[in-house]
């Protein structure tokens, strides 16, 4: 199985920024860190909660790597690159595996032959939160694109 990289660990951190204190993500999701929305014992994110960058990294990590072998069960055995693995994980880190796993994206690569350009393209149409299309997420989905096509490395 292919793992999640560190360059994919590092792009979903830029992607969603660190903070110390736990904030609503603007559609009611409480987070803490680079986008956590779960404590350690599997409880949400409380108004009170902090983390430190360290240990932020840390669970990003943690969860990106779990985050990866649930979407690498819904793909299946169907063969992909390092780039377009690690697009589809901050994809799934950003709407969810359970999302991912019923998307377009997933359609497209189980069929026969794969349909991998396809597939990339489905990421753009992730681009909206509560209904509305946000410019962070356009931007972040046009950078996630052009990583699962290989062009941005």
């Amino acid at each position: 199985m292919i793992a999640v990289s560190a360059v994919a660990v590092a792009g979903i951190a830029v992607h969603e920024g660190y903070r110390a204190r736990a904030y609503d993500d603007g559609v009611g999701v409480r987070t803490v860190g680079f986008g956590t929305t779960r404590r350690e014992d599997g409880s949400p994110v409380r108004k009170s909660d902090t983390i430190t960058p360290e240990r932020a990294v840390l669970r990003l990590a943690k969860d990106a790597d779990a985050i990866g072998r649930q979407i690498a069960a819904c793909i299946g055995h169907v063969p992909l690159a390092q780039h377009e693995f690690d697009a589809y994980v901050s994809l799934a880190y950003n709407i969810g595996a359970s999302a991912f796993c019923r998307s377009t994206i997933v359609k497209r690569l189980k069929q026969t032959p794969p349909d991998y350009s396809g597939a990339c393209a489905a990421i753009k149409m992730w681009d909206k939160a509560g209904g509305r299309v946000l410019p962070g997420l356009v931007k972040r989905r046009e950078a996630e694109y052009k990583q699962c096509l290989g062009a941005a490395q």
